[in-house]
């Protein structure tokens, strides 16, 4: 791989013909052979401890010790003994290794990919001052009109390091059993047991932080009961009980280490009155019924009136919101319907009664709210910073709108930068939002959890101290430097981009983030080539670089539409410095082949 070797793909052209194209190996590039040369002295060879230097200073691998170095010396070795055209090496410098050693580790991107890999973020600061790892449906297989209802995605979600998974509960025909399913639709059930197990075996395979159970609750009276002593035996100490009085905040994800969370829309209550004998007055409410439709399926919209009205004692309309509207229980009611299943719910899925402003209120018991899509951009053209004022103490959960049946995604970023802790996705879905999703949350480690940035929890004091959409000063600049492509020939047939000669690979480089900062570049188009050296340099000036995703994608140049070749997306707050080897994905987000690989 480090020698100029050369070798040749034959191509038929036009069924007369055979044309041979040359195609050159990887060589390092000429900015690492400046590198190099600097941290050795002008040298051939580079010692252990020049090696430490180079990854110290040049990498920034600041929490390497020299006994790493020996470590990945040794990694180096044997990669040169297993590279059968390497050249021999003066065996009194066994232990030093050469440009081309170094090269082919830096091409390794286990040992040098782009991200750190460990969990860094202050994981100690209450569940609303992160972005969580939110899936849609989770249980759906496919489409959310007619696919099954499975706890396969639940597992696969899980494994990717999805933190919040939706199950929506419903009664089954004959009214006394649970199951799982889109209401309304032709999906086929899955019983929640098996969606509730599979959480519990696979729940912290991925990240040891709290997975959240959402709950769209459609269960009678009689079976929320039965759901609450299904979920308690089956997670026993997993599952986490809030404290009986009102949170002043959430608790934060260190502290919920490998526990289970319920959040729910309370179920409806009967309330009477301990003083009055004649409790006329007061209505009564049994809860059958209850339909949390705002969760997930769209049919009622978050702005929907379909709120829990209370009558209190001077005829005043009272909503969910208000029955602890400042963490103190009215003593004249007491609660009869439910209490073990109340008990479960961590995050109170509730909204006020009244207009939008009144709705984003912050005072009062701490909550969810969660909003369609279509409702969130619709909210934020005239409420942004009460919106972002509600997500640095509430919870704001947004889906995707009712018509994507096909289960596709909406661009994430529309809730991020109004500090939407669950932007919920459709993770059987493909599309580019998928990517974005997937790209921002490698983050931290890959925990599920990625801390907001501050801009997102200041202080607002006006309603035009932050808008997200205005334009603000640059606070970092992004230079990303394009070498070369290399391990599509290891997975592909030769034929497999064009029939009659190798591909023509190109690059699309594309910021996404806030508005200010969303760019697109693309490198030039690199001819008959398996083994692209592009060698191009961009620059990017960002405004929020904590959100901002830098999106690679690869394609093969045609004369008709354009072949996919491979594409990743990396959280632009998380990127090492120095050479780095980037691993491709494929359109499902799955990891391309192992050798698939552009370096940066």
């Amino acid at each position: 791989m480090g020698n100029k070797m050369a070798t040749y793909n034959k191509y038929k052209s036009f069924l007369f013909f055979i044309k041979k194209y040359k195609v050159t190996e990887l060589v390092p590039p000429q900015e690492l052979k400046e590198v190099f040369s600097k941290f050795t002295g002008g040298g051939l060879y580079m010692s252990t401890e020049q090696l430490y230097q180079f990854l110290v200073e040049h990498q920034s691998e600041d929490n390497l010790t020299l006994s790493d170095s020996e470590k990945i010396v040794d990694k180096v070795l044997l990669l040169r003994r297993t590279h059968t055209e390497s050249v021999c090496v003066d065996q009194s410098r066994e232990r030093e290794i050469t440009l081309d050693d170094i090269f082919r580790f830096l091409l390794l991107d286990d040992f040098n990919g782009p991200l750190k890999n460990e969990v860094h973020h202050d994981m100690s600061a209450p569940l609303s001052h992160y972005f969580i790892y939110t899936g849609h449906n989770s249980y759906l297989t496919g489409n959310q009109l007619s696919s099954d209802c499975s706890e396969e995605p639940i597992i696969k979600a899980l494994q990717r390091g999805v933190r919040v998974i939706e199950l929506d509960l419903w009664p089954t025909s004959n009214k006394d059993d649970i199951k799982v399913v889109h209401g309304w639709t032709l999906t086929n059930p899955v019983s929640p047991i098996k969606c509730l197990e599979s959480i519990k075996k696979y729940g912290f395979v991925a990240s040891q932080y709290p997975v959240i159970i959402t709950i769209e609750d459609h269960l009678t009276k009689e079976l929320r009961p039965k759901f609450a002593e299904m979920a308690t035996q089956i997670f026993g100490e997993m599952l986490y009980y809030p404290q009986p009085n009102c949170l002043s905040e959430f608790p934060s994800p260190e502290s919920l280490k490998n526990r289970v969370i319920i959040s729910t829309k309370p179920p409806k209550e009967r309330f009477e009155s301990n003083r009055i004998k004649d409790n006329s007055n007061y209505p009564v409410m049994d809860g059958s019924g209850d339909s949390s439709s705002d969760e997930s399926s769209g049919k009622v919209s978050p702005d929907s009136t379909s709120e829990v009205e209370i009558k209190g004692a001077n005829g005043r309309d009272r909503d969910e919101g208000e029955t602890c509207a400042s963490c103190e229980c009215d003593k004249r009611l007491y609660q009869v319907c439910s209490p073990d299943y109340k008990s479960l719910i961590t995050i109170h899925n509730k909204k006020l009664k009244g207009s939008l402003k009144d709705k984003l209120k912050t005072d009062g018991e701490l909550r969810r709210l969660s909003w369609s899509e279509t409702t969130l951009e619709k909210a934020s053209e005239s409420h942004g910073t009460d919106i972002i004022r509600f997500t640095q103490k509430n919870i704001l959960r947004v889906y995707p709108r009712a018509t994507r049946v096909k289960s596709s995604n909406f661009k994430p970023h529309i809730g991020w930068m109004y500090g939407a802790q669950m932007v919920a996705f459709n993770m059987q879905g493909l599309g580019k939002s998928l990517w974005l999703m997937q790209g921002m949350f490698r983050a931290n480690g890959g925990c599920g959890y990625v801390k907001k940035p501050e801009i997102l929890m200041q202080k607002l004091q006006c309603d035009n101290d932050f808008v997200p959409t205005r334009i603000m000063p640059v606070k970092k600049t992004l230079k990303v430097k394009i070498y070369m492509g290399h391990g599509w020939s290891l997975d592909f047939s030769p034929t497999h981009f064009d029939m009659f000669s190798p591909p023509d690979f190109y690059i699309k480089v594309r910021i996404v983030g806030m508005p200010a900062d969303i760019a697109k570049k693309k490198t030039k188009v690199i001819t008959d080539n398996w083994f692209p050296v592009w060698d191009e340099e961009f620059e990017f000036p960002l405004t929020v670089p904590e959100i901002a995703l830098l999106q690679i994608q690869v394609k093969d140049k045609d004369q008709g539409k354009d072949d996919f070749a491979g594409q990743t997306c990396l959280p632009v707050s998380e990127l090492k410095l120095g050479f780095r080897s980037v691993p491709l994905y494929n359109e499902k987000v799955n990891l391309l082949g192992e050798e698939r690989n552009i370096s940066s």
